[in-house]
């Protein structure tokens, strides 16, 4: 059976009139730090580049989205079905009409309640009450809903600049007689995959977000935490303001040398050709960060000079019809016999972030192997660690979340029962969550913050009223940007302004290089 009954997107308002297309450049802001100096002999420097999503959530891609629902047996416990109603309820009044909605659940079997949707007034109220009809019964077949899930998106008709996504939530072990959910092909979607209750096996939910293109794991111990974490997931994906974002790094010349491993950049996919590397980042949401650290080698330097050492080149897509290309930028550092080994608090910062994944990763490798007394030294060593940065100039308090997540971590190590109760979710959804540079819920949703955005902040709190009340419906998405835009009226023009005066500085730099270089050849 084929799923090619997508809704077309019929425009609710008269858009007949030609307007103006949104600004491409900026949506994606590249800032390159590093030491400005380094000596002249053979050295190694780290350069860290920032992706960051930027723009006006106005201007977003539509999103199809298919939500992959549990409702085996098990979801009549502790009334985690009228959660989930709950949840999607306040899901489904949050799109928009140019979103469209599937719903395909499963228990024994799989079930498509309806194709793709186009959101409106009416449909929304016909898709809330086929969602407050859902019954909890049977097995837990997650590899045929899984299955189910893809294939809608795979069968459409319309798709075109669409981003298509997967929510994925079960509250059990999948029954494999019917097949592994694993091995469903998800890498052209990204798969955001919600473990719900003590019960739920993250081990298979973790690693069908990590072969997916995107997307991560959640882990909602908290009955009451589904539609916080469900509402998290959404205020990302009703702000992707890229696609297709690429990232290239170029060695220049022969003054440095670069190596794909060491280049840093969570879970994307990485490529060398030529003595390039290139990362795949996919989705971008607005004012989300992706952080990539290099590590170059520089060669022995004849004289004291400012190469240029790094070149770095990136695209993306916009709602234009073509990619965006922005102008290439580059790294440059000034080789001298005195230079000063001065620290740079965001290079101190990402790399303590990076060593305490790590660091995370041996603590439940440990665990797992039933060697529980070293794990809990492992995280402890991560928390000395951290100590001996805590002071560092640290706006974003990474190192205090980092902090925070080790303590949980160790707290959930009193015994081995405990750690695969709550240690092993937790750790894993940490994991998840550092590797995409993406938020992912665990624990206490509202304490661990780490890569959540502001749209993401404000969805919050508004699953938390909504939670109370579910007959108060939630604010549109529509007086969502209303709001964003009257706090931020700057919002729609900061990306573009910013992009093109990083281009000029650019353009001034290269004159300026030209005119020394002019220089030392008319002393030469």
């Amino acid at each position: 059976m084929t799923y090619d009954d997508d809704e077309p997107i019929v425009a609710l308002v008269d858009d007949s009139e030609d307007k103006p297309e949104a600004f491409e450049a900026g949506k994606t802001q590249v800032t390159i730090t590093n030491k400005p100096e380094a000596v002249l002999e053979e050295t190694e420097l780290k350069v860290l580049l920032e992706l960051t999503g930027s723009g006006d959530n106005e201007d977003r891609a539509p999103v199809d989205l298919v939500t992959v629902l549990d409702v085996s047996g098990s979801m009549k416990d502790e009334d985690k079905i009228g959660k989930l109603q709950i949840a999607m309820q306040f899901l489904i009044q949050k799109l928009s009409p140019i979103d469209r909605l599937s719903v395909v659940t499963f228990s024994k079997g799989s079930s498509r309640l309806f194709p793709l949707r186009q959101i409106t007034n009416e449909s929304q109220l016909d898709i809330i009450e086929k969602v407050k009809a859902l019954n909890a019964h049977g097995a837990t077949n997650m590899a045929a809903g899984l299955q189910m899930g893809i294939q809608v998106l795979n069968d459409r008709r319309l798709s075109n600049r669409r981003v298509g996504a997967i929510m994925l939530m079960s509250d059990g072990d999948q029954s494999l007689r019917y097949g592994d959910a694993r091995q469903v092909p998800v890498d052209s979607f990204a798969v955001y995959t919600f473990g719900f209750g003590s019960d739920a096996k993250p081990e298979v939910l973790k690693e069908i977000s990590e072969k997916s293109k995107g997307g991560t794991f959640s882990d909602v111990r908290n009955l009451n935490d589904l539609g916080k974490a469900f509402s998290q997931c959404l205020g990302g994906l009703l702000t992707v303001i890229v696609q297709d974002l690429n990232l290239t790094l170029t060695q220049v010349n022969k003054e440095s040398k670069i190596d794909i491993n060491n280049v840093t950049a969570g879970n994307y996919k990485k490529t060398e050709k030529d003595g390039s590397v290139n990362i795949s980042f996919g989705e971008l949401y607005n004012s989300e960060v992706r952080m990539v650290l290099v590590n170059l080698l520089l060669l022995k330097a004849d004289s004291e000079k400012s190469p240029d050492v790094l070149h770095v080149n990136y695209s993306y897509r916009g709602k234009g019809k073509r990619a965006f290309e922005a102008p290439p930028m580059t790294a440059t550092v000034t080789r001298s016999k005195t230079a000063t080994d001065k620290e740079i608090p965001k290079l101190i910062i990402e790399e303590n972030r990076l060593k305490t994944l790590n660091s995370v990763k041996e603590a439940r490798a440990l665990a797992d192997n039933k060697e529980l007394e070293r794990a809990k030294d492992k995280v402890d060593e991560a928390k000395n660690s951290l100590e001996g940065v805590k002071d560092v100039d640290d706006p974003k308090q990474v190192i205090k979340a980092l902090m925070y997540d080790l303590e949980r971590l160790s707290g959930f190590m009193k015994s081995q029962e405990e750690y695969e109760e709550k240690g092993r979710p937790y750790a894993m959804s940490f994991e998840t969550s550092h590797e995409r540079q993406r938020y992912a819920a665990r624990g206490d949703v509202d304490a661990v913050r780490a890569f959540a955005t502001p749209r993401m902040d404000a969805y919050l709190e508004q699953a938390k009223e909504f939670a109370k009340d579910p007959t108060k419906p939630p604010p549109s998405a529509a007086e969502d940007v209303k709001q964003e835009r009257a706090e931020n009226p700057l919002a729609p023009i900061a990306g573009p302004l910013s992009h093109y005066i990083t281009v000029a500085i650019q353009a001034l730099k290269s004159i300026d290089d030209i005119l020394k270089s002019s220089t030392n050849v008319k002393r030469t």
